[in-house]
Protein backbone atom coordinates (compact mmCIF):
# COMPACT_ATOMS: atom_id res chain seq x y z
CA UNK A 1 0.00 0.00 0.00
CA UNK A 2 1.25 3.75 -0.75
CA UNK A 3 0.14 7.13 -0.67
CA UNK A 4 -1.87 6.17 2.81
CA UNK A 5 -1.54 10.29 3.55
CA UNK A 6 -1.30 11.77 0.26
CA UNK A 7 -2.08 15.20 -0.39
CA UNK A 8 -2.08 15.79 3.49
CA UNK A 9 0.22 18.44 5.61
CA UNK A 10 1.82 16.81 8.88
CA UNK A 11 2.91 19.34 11.48
CA UNK A 12 5.60 17.55 13.62
CA UNK A 13 7.40 19.17 16.49
CA UNK A 14 11.02 17.51 17.59
CA UNK A 15 11.52 17.03 13.85
CA UNK A 16 15.52 17.27 13.82
CA UNK A 17 15.94 13.79 14.79
CA UNK A 18 14.75 10.66 16.71
CA UNK A 19 11.52 9.49 16.83
CA UNK A 20 10.47 13.07 15.27
CA UNK A 21 12.24 12.91 12.07
CA UNK A 22 11.54 9.13 11.69
CA UNK A 23 7.74 10.77 11.37
CA UNK A 24 8.50 13.03 8.69
CA UNK A 25 10.29 11.17 6.81
CA UNK A 26 7.68 8.04 7.46
CA UNK A 27 4.62 10.20 6.45
CA UNK A 28 6.61 11.70 3.88
CA UNK A 29 7.45 8.36 2.08
CA UNK A 30 3.24 8.45 2.43
CA UNK A 31 2.53 11.30 0.24
CA UNK A 32 2.76 14.00 2.72
CA UNK A 33 4.18 17.39 3.11
CA UNK A 34 5.90 18.25 6.54
CA UNK A 35 5.88 21.32 8.44
CA UNK A 36 9.08 20.29 10.77
CA UNK A 37 9.26 22.12 14.05
CA UNK A 38 12.64 21.96 16.74
CA UNK A 39 13.72 23.85 19.41
CA UNK A 40 17.56 23.73 17.71
CA UNK A 41 19.13 24.45 21.46
CA UNK A 42 19.84 22.77 24.54
CA UNK A 43 18.13 22.58 27.74
CA UNK A 44 20.57 23.36 30.78
CA UNK A 45 18.56 20.96 33.09
CA UNK A 46 19.17 17.79 30.26
CA UNK A 47 22.20 15.68 30.16
CA UNK A 48 22.61 15.04 26.52
CA UNK A 49 22.63 17.62 23.95
CA UNK A 50 19.49 18.55 21.88
CA UNK A 51 19.08 18.63 18.47
CA UNK A 52 20.93 21.46 16.38
CA UNK A 53 19.70 23.54 13.06
CA UNK A 54 21.59 21.33 11.02
CA UNK A 55 19.90 17.75 12.14
CA UNK A 56 16.56 19.93 11.32
CA UNK A 57 18.41 20.92 7.58
CA UNK A 58 18.54 17.44 7.69
CA UNK A 59 15.32 16.05 7.90
CA UNK A 60 14.08 19.05 5.63
CA UNK A 61 16.56 17.41 2.42
CA UNK A 62 15.42 13.94 3.53
CA UNK A 63 11.66 15.15 3.23
CA UNK A 64 12.63 17.06 -0.36
CA UNK A 65 14.55 13.52 -1.27
CA UNK A 66 11.35 12.00 -1.31
CA UNK A 67 9.79 14.67 -3.44
CA UNK A 68 7.60 16.23 -0.64
CA UNK A 69 7.39 19.82 -0.36
CA UNK A 70 8.72 20.55 3.51
CA UNK A 71 8.70 23.86 5.70
CA UNK A 72 11.59 23.70 8.94
CA UNK A 73 10.86 25.93 11.26
CA UNK A 74 12.79 26.53 14.99
CA UNK A 75 10.74 26.77 17.70
CA UNK A 76 10.69 26.40 21.05
CA UNK A 77 6.99 24.40 22.20
CA UNK A 78 6.94 26.20 25.30
CA UNK A 79 6.73 29.41 23.49
CA UNK A 80 3.11 29.19 21.25
CA UNK A 81 3.50 32.66 19.74
CA UNK A 82 7.00 30.86 18.08
CA UNK A 83 4.60 27.95 17.50
CA UNK A 84 1.76 29.80 16.13
CA UNK A 85 4.55 31.61 13.74
CA UNK A 86 5.32 28.31 12.70
CA UNK A 87 1.50 26.99 11.64
CA UNK A 88 1.11 30.51 9.87
CA UNK A 89 4.25 29.90 7.95
CA UNK A 90 3.56 26.44 7.37
CA UNK A 91 -0.02 26.84 6.07
CA UNK A 92 0.77 30.10 3.74
CA UNK A 93 3.75 27.65 1.71
CA UNK A 94 1.89 24.79 1.35
CA UNK A 95 -1.76 25.18 2.37
CA UNK A 96 -3.14 23.70 5.33
CA UNK A 97 -2.74 21.58 8.38
CA UNK A 98 -4.47 17.93 8.44
CA UNK A 99 -1.75 16.07 10.79
CA UNK A 100 -0.64 16.92 14.59
CA UNK A 101 2.34 14.92 16.02
CA UNK A 102 2.97 16.64 19.05
CA UNK A 103 6.00 14.72 19.81
CA UNK A 104 8.95 16.97 21.31
CA UNK A 105 10.21 15.33 24.35
CA UNK A 106 13.35 15.61 27.10
CA UNK A 107 13.91 13.31 29.35
CA UNK A 108 16.39 12.96 32.80
CA UNK A 109 16.86 10.38 35.71
CA UNK A 110 16.56 12.06 38.99
CA UNK A 111 14.73 10.28 42.36
CA UNK A 112 11.33 12.12 42.24
CA UNK A 113 12.21 13.54 45.64
CA UNK A 114 15.42 15.00 44.72
CA UNK A 115 14.03 16.38 41.43
CA UNK A 116 15.53 19.86 40.97
CA UNK A 117 12.49 22.85 40.34
CA UNK A 118 13.92 23.91 37.70
CA UNK A 119 14.84 20.19 35.60
CA UNK A 120 10.55 19.45 37.46
CA UNK A 121 9.74 22.85 35.02
CA UNK A 122 11.24 22.13 31.71
CA UNK A 123 10.14 18.31 31.98
CA UNK A 124 6.74 19.50 32.78
CA UNK A 125 7.08 22.55 30.26
CA UNK A 126 8.15 20.82 27.04
CA UNK A 127 6.60 17.48 27.64
CA UNK A 128 3.00 18.48 28.92
CA UNK A 129 2.55 22.02 28.14
CA UNK A 130 4.92 21.85 25.02
CA UNK A 131 1.64 19.18 23.54
CA UNK A 132 -1.04 21.75 25.46
CA UNK A 133 0.49 24.76 23.61
CA UNK A 134 1.13 22.73 19.84
CA UNK A 135 -2.54 21.53 19.98
CA UNK A 136 -3.25 25.25 20.78
CA UNK A 137 -1.15 26.81 18.25
CA UNK A 138 -2.78 24.30 15.25
CA UNK A 139 -6.30 23.32 16.05
CA UNK A 140 -7.74 26.57 15.08
CA UNK A 141 -6.34 26.36 11.56
CA UNK A 142 -7.97 22.36 11.58
CA UNK A 143 -10.98 23.59 12.76
CA UNK A 144 -11.36 26.39 9.82
CA UNK A 145 -10.48 24.27 7.50
CA UNK A 146 -13.83 22.45 8.64
CA UNK A 147 -12.70 18.65 7.28
CA UNK A 148 -11.33 17.03 9.91
CA UNK A 149 -8.04 15.88 11.45
CA UNK A 150 -5.94 13.94 13.73
CA UNK A 151 -3.69 15.22 16.46
CA UNK A 152 -1.10 11.97 17.85
CA UNK A 153 0.15 12.83 20.81
CA UNK A 154 3.73 10.98 21.77
CA UNK A 155 3.29 9.56 25.24
CA UNK A 156 5.27 6.69 26.56
CA UNK A 157 5.46 3.57 29.09
CA UNK A 158 5.40 5.78 31.44
CA UNK A 159 2.27 7.03 30.65
CA UNK A 160 0.52 3.90 31.69
CA UNK A 161 3.28 3.28 34.60
CA UNK A 162 5.17 4.82 37.12
CA UNK A 163 8.84 4.51 36.45
CA UNK A 164 11.88 5.10 38.78
CA UNK A 165 13.80 7.90 38.71
CA UNK A 166 11.28 9.74 36.38
CA UNK A 167 8.64 11.15 38.11
CA UNK A 168 8.28 14.46 36.81
CA UNK A 169 8.37 12.27 33.30
CA UNK A 170 5.67 10.63 34.87
CA UNK A 171 3.81 13.08 35.79
CA UNK A 172 4.00 14.98 32.43
CA UNK A 173 3.22 11.82 30.05
CA UNK A 174 -0.16 10.60 32.60
CA UNK A 175 -1.22 14.25 32.05
CA UNK A 176 -0.58 13.97 27.95
CA UNK A 177 -3.02 10.76 28.28
CA UNK A 178 -5.55 13.04 30.35
CA UNK A 179 -5.29 16.12 27.61
CA UNK A 180 -5.58 14.06 25.06
CA UNK A 181 -9.11 12.20 26.56
CA UNK A 182 -10.67 15.50 26.87
CA UNK A 183 -9.73 17.09 23.22
CA UNK A 184 -10.79 13.60 21.96
CA UNK A 185 -14.16 14.21 23.53
CA UNK A 186 -14.23 18.18 22.52
CA UNK A 187 -13.16 17.58 19.02
CA UNK A 188 -14.59 14.55 18.10
CA UNK A 189 -18.01 16.25 16.89
CA UNK A 190 -15.45 18.08 14.47
CA UNK A 191 -14.48 14.94 12.90
CA UNK A 192 -10.87 16.30 14.49
CA UNK A 193 -9.42 12.53 15.99
CA UNK A 194 -6.85 13.08 18.79
CA UNK A 195 -4.94 9.80 20.56
CA UNK A 196 -1.85 8.93 21.99
CA UNK A 197 1.07 6.63 20.70
CA UNK A 198 2.94 5.52 24.25
CA UNK A 199 6.74 4.66 23.05
CA UNK A 200 9.08 2.29 24.99
CA UNK A 201 12.98 1.98 24.44
CA UNK A 202 13.07 3.65 20.98
CA UNK A 203 16.70 3.85 19.71
CA UNK A 204 17.46 7.56 20.14
CA UNK A 205 20.05 9.39 22.30
CA UNK A 206 16.80 10.25 24.45
CA UNK A 207 18.02 6.52 25.60
CA UNK A 208 21.78 5.71 24.48
CA UNK A 209 23.41 8.68 26.29
CA UNK A 210 25.77 8.22 29.54
CA UNK A 211 23.10 9.28 32.26
CA UNK A 212 20.23 7.22 31.12
CA UNK A 213 23.24 4.13 30.69
CA UNK A 214 24.05 4.91 34.66
CA UNK A 215 20.71 4.52 35.98
CA UNK A 216 20.38 1.20 34.14
CA UNK A 217 23.46 -0.24 35.04
CA UNK A 218 24.59 1.46 37.94
CA UNK A 219 26.80 -1.32 39.16
CA UNK A 220 29.02 -0.67 36.35
CA UNK A 221 31.62 2.67 36.38
CA UNK A 222 31.15 3.58 32.19
CA UNK A 223 28.43 1.44 31.37
CA UNK A 224 27.97 0.82 27.52
CA UNK A 225 25.13 0.73 25.28
CA UNK A 226 25.41 -3.16 25.48
CA UNK A 227 25.22 -2.96 29.13
CA UNK A 228 22.22 -0.84 28.99
CA UNK A 229 20.03 -3.15 26.57
CA UNK A 230 20.89 -6.13 28.72
CA UNK A 231 18.98 -4.09 31.71
CA UNK A 232 16.49 -3.21 28.81
CA UNK A 233 15.51 -6.10 27.90
CA UNK A 234 14.23 -7.63 31.56
CA UNK A 235 11.62 -4.96 31.29
CA UNK A 236 10.24 -6.53 27.71
CA UNK A 237 7.88 -9.10 27.41
CA UNK A 238 9.37 -9.68 23.95
CA UNK A 239 12.98 -10.42 23.60
CA UNK A 240 14.12 -7.28 22.39
CA UNK A 241 16.16 -4.23 23.76
CA UNK A 242 15.91 -1.45 21.65
CA UNK A 243 12.85 -0.36 19.34
CA UNK A 244 13.92 1.27 15.88
CA UNK A 245 12.06 4.65 16.05
CA UNK A 246 10.23 3.65 12.47
CA UNK A 247 7.97 1.10 14.11
CA UNK A 248 7.05 4.02 16.28
CA UNK A 249 6.54 6.16 13.05
CA UNK A 250 4.35 3.17 11.76
CA UNK A 251 1.68 3.73 14.49
CA UNK A 252 1.94 7.04 13.54
CA UNK A 253 1.54 6.91 10.21
CA UNK A 254 -2.00 4.85 10.99
CA UNK A 255 -3.10 7.54 13.31
CA UNK A 256 -2.63 10.01 10.72
CA UNK A 257 -4.41 7.80 7.46
CA UNK A 258 -8.02 7.62 7.09
CA UNK A 259 -7.16 4.03 7.99
CA UNK A 260 -8.37 4.59 11.77
CA UNK A 261 -10.65 7.56 10.97
CA UNK A 262 -13.20 6.48 13.31
CA UNK A 263 -10.27 5.96 16.32
CA UNK A 264 -9.93 8.35 18.54
CA UNK A 265 -9.76 9.18 22.22
CA UNK A 266 -6.92 5.77 22.43
CA UNK A 267 -4.06 4.89 23.64
CA UNK A 268 -1.63 3.06 21.55
CA UNK A 269 1.31 1.27 22.80
CA UNK A 270 3.93 0.39 21.15
CA UNK A 271 6.84 -1.11 24.13
CA UNK A 272 7.53 -4.82 23.06
CA UNK A 273 4.98 -5.59 26.09
CA UNK A 274 6.63 -3.82 28.73
CA UNK A 275 3.39 -2.32 30.18
CA UNK A 276 2.04 -5.71 30.19
CA UNK A 277 5.23 -7.15 31.87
Amino acid sequence: MSGRVQGKVAFITGAARGQGREHAVRLAEEGADIIAVDICQNISTIGYPMATREELDETAELVKNLGQKVVAFEADVRDVDALRAAVATGVSELGRIDTVVCNAGILGHVNGWEIPPEAWKDTIDVCLTGVYNTCQATIPQLLKQGDGGSIVMTGSRAASKGLRNLGHYDAAKHGVVGLMRAMANELAEESIRVNVVNPHAVDTIMVHNPDAYKVFAPHIENPTREDAGAAFRTLNAMPVDFIDAREISQAVLWLASDESRFVTGQTLGVDLGAVIK
